[in-house]
């Protein structure tokens, strides 16, 4: 495993202080309430926080994916899998502009995301599809210097108060060759979007359903070359596996040291529940598992620092950290007991929240289709 270098434990230690001072006093309310305050962003764009993962030439903080890694793994540590979500939605949703974009609508775009002042999502699922990206069918037509937009999305992370999209479109025939990516903002005519969905998890993540009743967008806004959206987006795909193969190896490893402080407190039949070998052989598995999952994400993303092909570990490393993490989360709430099961429970939120690890970003079966393809079946 590689070493942690002075630049990432000082990025470890100011996440550390963010995340005592700006999220963890105000995590439950915000759970309660299915949201948090947009000032957030601001102050996570001033310290720097939201120009990871983006070249320093853009305005962002560099792009090193052992970087990334750490902060993911540190944010996490508030507990709430939603706020990091929404908070963090611009790391997919800025992406394709920042390596595509021509540089007039990076620079009109980009500095407003990255400093917090505004927020960007990603909508590419449709209500027909999730992971069949390739036959999505919302259509933009070109009519002069206009695309006309018609058509909806579903489970937009940050969708319902984003103030500009990256919308995966249909420009061309039908398949994976059709697509292209168009930037679009809230404030257009004919667009809408629904009140939050309401989800098993990620309670403090607003998401939302869109609509494009004939939305005119400008020929100009156009995320790089027409029909080339799908490209663009399978480009992006990398990281974002990784970002929630290192949310899953991150909130079982929560999981499993709440677990451990719990069986050093708690009494059954006159001792400390950790004194049953039962429960010492399932704390030993659940260390052993996130120690593996955690030692593999920094192995792929130091193989993605070195420009090294990852497309199968990658897929391997999300499948099997969510795994893990809905293992271990399912572990320590019954080590809890009834406490496990009430609102208010770090371990009850974290079990809440982990289901969703292994649909978004490609589902454990797509994993394991791409995975399959790599190995030449």
């Amino acid at each position: 495993m590689d070493e942690q270098s002075s630049e990432e434990h000082l990025l470890r230690e100011s996440v550390r202080r963010f995340v005592q001072k700006e999220i963890l006093p105000h995590v439950e309310a915000w759970e309660e309430a299915g949201g948090f305050p947009r000032e957030l962003y601001q102050r996570a764009g001033a310290a720097g926080f939201l120009g990871l993962g983006f070249a320093v030439e853009d305005g962002g903080s560099g792009d090193d994916p052992l970087t990334i890694l750490a902060f993911t793994e540190e944010i996490m540590r508030c507990g709430s899998a939603g706020v990091v979500a929404s908070l963090g939605s611009l790391g997919i949703a800025l992406p394709p502009l920042a390596r595509w974009g021509h540089p007039a609508l990076k620079q009109r775009i980009m500095p407003a995301v990255l400093s917090g002042e505004k927020i960007m999502a990603l909508a590419v699922t449709e209500p027909g599809g999730g992971s069949d990206v390739a036959h999505l069918q919302t259509r933009a037509q070109r009519v002069g210097d206009e695309y006309v937009v018609t058509g909806n999305k579903t489970f937009i992370t940050s969708g319902c108060r984003a103030d500009y999209y990256t919308v995966a479109v249909r420009t061309g025939e039908a398949g994976a060759a059709g697509i292209s990516l168009l930037l679009i903002e809230a404030d257009r005519p004919g667009f809408s979007r629904s009140a939050p969905l309401r989800k098993m998890g990620w309670w403090a993540s607003d998401t939302a359903e869109l609509a494009f009743d004939a939305v005119r967008v400008p020929v100009d806004q156009l995320i790089g070359p027409e029909n080339a959206g799908f490209y663009a987006l399978m480009s992006n795909f990398q990281m974002e596996r990784l970002n929630l193969a290192v949310m899953a190896a991150t909130t079982a490893d929560m999981a499993l040291q709440a677990s451990l402080e719990y069986a050093q407190q708690r009494q059954a039949f006159g001792r400390k529940i950790a004194a049953f070998q039962v429960l010492k052989h399932r704390l030993a598995e659940m260390a052993t598992e996130v120690a593996v999952c955690r030692h593999f994400n920094r192995q792929v993303a130091s193989s993605l620092a070195r420009g090294e092909d990852q497309v199968m570990a990658v897929s391997m490393a999300k499948n099997f950290a969510t795994s893990v993490c809905d293992r271990v989360t399912h572990a320590a709430v019954q080590i809890f007991g009834g406490a496990g099961y009430m609102r208010g429970s770090l371990v009850e939120r974290l079990y809440r929240d982990s289901r969703i690890l292994s649909i978004g970003g490609g589902t454990h079966e797509i994993m394991n289709e791409v995975i399959a393809r790599q190995m030449g079946l």
